[in-house]
């Protein structure tokens, strides 16, 4: 097995290990064997960018093994540019996840690590498949453990909420499917994706390709209109869902535009450009507006995670290349920046069992360390320059403004907006007095708390400092991607 591989299966192993010892095991060994199999599969990972040649957009570390031979299905493995960055943060977010559940689950605690840890490597696959096939197999299941994990450890509207997000991002994928068949045959007998980018298409079926990848993987982004399981989700979901579900589960649906639409289908992604940019400036603009107004914590980080994602989806279908490693980089630094910010509201919610901001006010007086980090995550989530926060926004409105100063301009003011619900929410929830017994009763992070926002905080401040090393990987990657959508009939930028 090369390393790629081990970075699916051995997550997999150890969650099927942990989904095997039963309920009745001792707790403090199943928490421990998840933690030594999420670091595992950590340090795995690392290898995979510290060696990786950011010189070339081949695919590096690849397995190409028989699957299923009859149809020609590939075991086929690979990261580039575009892709690498990702598995390294699947892991990382999975051993943060552990940790936030290490005191926490008390009831199946067996069951929620191993699902967990399953769902990492099933990410993983799906960020590193380079057959059709094997990429629809890895992006399917992992529907499975966020199920199970929102329908039994979320709130009292999780039967709901789980059904919501499977039936939403199944039905979305079915067409993918029909999709992925099609271009079996017209490749003459292959699932190879580096096989399928070479296709000559003509603008119809592309646009029928577009339509059928558009409904799969704007789902699970979630862009406007598909957005509405999202928010139920997140406010269902237990803390380590949520940070799982923001930090990387729609980071797989901005990663199939990118793997799937954009070079299988360039002549229909130009064409449809407008469609999606403005699609996109809704969710930049109007969900940004929507989440001006929330009082649950949760609903409000998982409106903004839809308006960045709109940022993301924008770089995208501006085709100019400051925009695209924006778009990337903007994905990147939202699973660092979400996924904090889900995890300072489970601290609070494990204290006061509250997640209204209507519950808090004055936290800063009884947790002066905690609300220093959740500030901090506050002002990355508003794009405050020096965090991970600004720089992928940062290069996007750059790309928009040199294809059309208006709507640079337009999708500038998610930088106001996410200001102003950002500072609103911090505002009412960390300063000012004391506002009742259960703020005044709370105690600041312990040990296990604080290396957890630390790490957050360190790889936050990291990539908004010194975004070089992000950038500098996907460069090469993103020049070959626009190279190659630029050849199609149409003209070079969309018609805005």
């Amino acid at each position: 097995m090369s390393l790629l591989s081990l970075a699916i299966w051995v997550p997999i192993a150890f969650g099927a290990l942990l989904l095997a010892l039963g309920r009745e095991q001792q707790t403090g060994m199943v928490r421990w064997l998840a933690l030594i199999g999420a670091l595992i599969g950590f340090v795995i990972t690392v290898p995979l960018v510290t060696d990786f040649d950011s010189t070339t957009s081949a695919m590096q570390f690849v397995e190409n093994l028989a699957w299923i031979e009859r149809f020609n299905v590939r075991y086929h493995l690979g990261v580039d540019g575009l892709s690498v960055w990702f598995v390294l943060l699947t892991a990382f977010i999975t051993v943060i996840v552990v940790i936030a559940g290490w005191e926490v689950i008390t009831e199946r605690v067996n069951q929620y690590m191993g699902a967990f840890l399953i769902l990492s490597g099933l990410m993983v696959g799906v960020f590193s498949a380079l057959d059709g096939l094997l990429f629809y197999v890895f992006f399917e299941a992992t529907l499975i453990p966020m199920y199970i994990i929102i329908g039994i450890w979320g709130g009292p509207r999780r039967v709901y909420a789980a059904f919501k997000f499977f039936l939403y991002t199944l039905l979305g994928s079915l067409l993918m499917l029909v999709a992925l068949v099609y271009l079996y045959t017209k490749s003459n007998g292959s699932f190879d994706i580096q096989t399928w980018h070479r296709l000559q298409i003509d603008l119809g079926p592309q646009k029928l390709l577009f339509g059928a990848f558009f409904l799969a993987f704007a789902v699970k982004v979630p862009m406007w209109p598909v957005h509405t399981w999202l928010p139920d989700a997140h406010v269902e979901a237990p803390t380590g869902g949520s940070v799982v579900l923001a930090a990387i589960m729609l980071k797989l649906g901005a990663y199939g535009f990118l793997r799937f639409s954009l070079p299988i289908a360039p002549d229909a992604s130009r064409e449809l450009a407008v469609f999606m940019v403005a699609l996109s400036l809704v969710a930049v603009v109007y969900i940004g507006l929507v989440a001006l107004v929330q009082q649950d914590m949760k609903k409000l980080v998982a409106y903004s995670s839809i308006a960045h994602m709109g940022f993301v989806t924008l770089g995208f279908f501006m085709f100019e290349p400051l925009g695209v490693t924006g778009a990337v980089v903007q994905m990147i630094a939202h699973g660092f920046v979400s996924g904090a910010m889900f995890l300072c509201i489970g601290v609070l919610y494990d204290r006061v069992h509250s997640r209204e901001i209507a519950s808090y006010g004055g936290v800063a007086n009884t947790m002066p360390t905690f609300a220093a980090f959740a500030v901090l995550f506050a002002m990355a989530n508003a794009g405050l320059p020096g965090t991970a926060g600004f720089v992928g926004e940062w290069l996007v409105i750059l790309g928009t403004v040199k294809v059309n100063f208006w709507l640079g301009a337009l999708a500038a003011t998610t930088l106001i907006f996410g200001a102003s619900y950002t500072l609103w929410m911090v505002k009412r929830v960390y300063f000012g007095p004391v506002a009742n017994e259960d703020v005044r009763a709370l105690k600041d992070l312990n040990a296990r708390e604080f290396v957890m926002l630390a790490v957050l905080a360190v790889a936050v401040l990291w990539m908004g400092l010194y975004p070089k090393p992000f950038t500098d990987v996907m460069q090469q990657s993103v020049a070959d991607l626009l190279q190659h959508v630029q050849q199609s009939k149409l003209p070079a930028r969309p018609a805005i």
